[in-house]
């Protein structure tokens, strides 16, 4: 991409109302425009990070044997019904609406109900289990608050992702194979401070994992031992969990967190009320068991933007960059062999050809936070090299002009 080809601007102050780090910079830096209060759109830069967040994802998902769909974002108040979380009473965070034809639809905040009225067509027997399907989906929430730039958000992405299974059993396993299969996408993200953390189960169940990043402006609190082996949520931390944990002895320090994803044993929640049943060996019917498991991608985003930012800006480990490198060209020599080593790799840089001083180049490239920033020059060109800059650890080194694809 070439900046003097596109609509984005960077820009000096953030918006008045985003007071959260990780909105302001990303919209100053052009990857987010807030629309209003928890709804933002994302300009390509920021839907170039959502992709790669969902491509990691993605591939670690597949790798278990999970299937990607894509569910209806309309929901029919019956099936809700049937489970008692269509009532405001219930869930007060629907957003709903009148068609024209009469009646009501919502605007879904999750998928439970409408995969398990799916599934009751595709399972019938214990044949057709074990299965696991999973989908990418804008999700709507009433948020009576709506803050923190976009890790709270009244629209955001989800990843949600449902099994079924014959027994109980067969769950747990399954759990088991998500549990690993989240650590490996959370430290491919970058989030190696992330923590399967005991938590409340909320609308879902008693209990459930939420997997919780240390972070300093995060909402919750959670609590840790010494070796930080066991993670508790303030809100379920009282002596019937440590006793249940078997650390009731054990000192706990407290930090606050971001929540980054969530996992839940469902059992019968679903499957019970909607009957989604099966025949076993025996032929008798059983109840399915379920389990379901979140990552919000657009809060994931926004945590991975808080977390790594500095003074300067963004600074995007990367596996999420939307480009590895930011390349500027200096001088009449330097600009056209910055030219010629774009047009080879284009798909992984970012190209700054604005006419514009070197020095508001530097800037924005600090500000947009590619891992690397690349400065080709008349004057480096006299060593036949380039200026390598890492964003992370702003370390620069001088690398020759035939070596630069080793960066890439």
């Amino acid at each position: 991409m070439k900046l003097s080809q596109t609509f984005i601007k960077t820009l000096r102050e953030a918006p008045k109302d985003e007071l959260a780090k990780n909105g302001a910079l990303l919209s100053r830096a052009g990857y987010v425009h807030k629309e209003m209060a928890g709804v933002y759109d994302f300009l390509p830069l920021g839907l170039k990070v959502l992709e790669n967040i969902k491509r990691i994802i993605r591939e670690e998902l597949n790798a278990i044997g999970s299937e990607e769909v894509l569910l209806s974002t309309l929901q029919n108040p019956e099936l809700w019904e049937k489970t008692g979380r269509f009532s405001d009473q219930q869930v007060d965070i629907w957003f709903k609406t009148e068609l024209s034809s009469g009646g009501i639809v919502g605007l879904a905040p999750t998928h439970e109900e409408p995969i398990t009225n799916l599934m009751k067509t595709y399972i019938s027997s214990y044949k057709d289990l074990p299965l696991s399907v999973y989908q990418f989906q804008t999700k709507f929430r009433n948020e009576k608050r709506a803050k923190s730039g976009i890790l709270r958000g009244r629209e955001f992405l989800m990843k949600d992702m449902y099994s079924f299974h014959a027994t109980e059993e067969d769950l747990d396993r399954y759990y088991a194979e998500v549990e690993k299969a989240y650590d490996r996408i959370y430290a491919r993200l970058g989030l190696t401070d992330t923590h399967e953390t005991f938590a409340s189960g909320g609308i879902f169940a008693k209990y459930s994992h939420e997997y919780q990043t240390f972070l300093p402006v995060g909402e919750d609190t959670v609590y840790y031992n010494a070796d930080k082996t066991v993670f508790i949520n303030k809100e379920v931390y009282n002596d019937e969990v440590l006793k249940d944990l078997g650390v009731e002895n054990d000192s706990f320090s407290e930090t606050a967190a971001a929540e980054v994803g969530n996992i839940f044993k469902l059992k019968f929640k679903y499957s019970e009320p909607l009957g989604l049943q099966f025949n076993d060996e025996n032929n008798e019917l059983k109840t399915v068991y379920m389990g379901c498991y979140g990552i919000g991608v657009s809060r994931v985003m926004g945590v991975i933007a808080e977390k790594f930012a500095d003074e300067k800006g963004l600074c995007w480990p990367e596996p999420v960059a939307p480009f590895k490198a930011q390349l500027i060209g200096i001088g009449e020599a330097g600009v056209k062999v910055a030219e010629d080593f774009y047009n080879q790799h284009k798909d992984k840089i970012l190209f700054d050809d604005r006419n514009l001083r070197p020095g508001e180049k530097f800037a924005d490239a600090e500000l947009m936070g590619m891992p690397y920033r690349i400065v080709i020059s008349d004057k480096t060109m006299a060593e036949n090299a380039a200026e390598v800059t890492s964003r992370k650890t702003g370390e620069t080194k001088m690398i020759a002009i035939d070596k630069l694809n080793e960066i890439l």
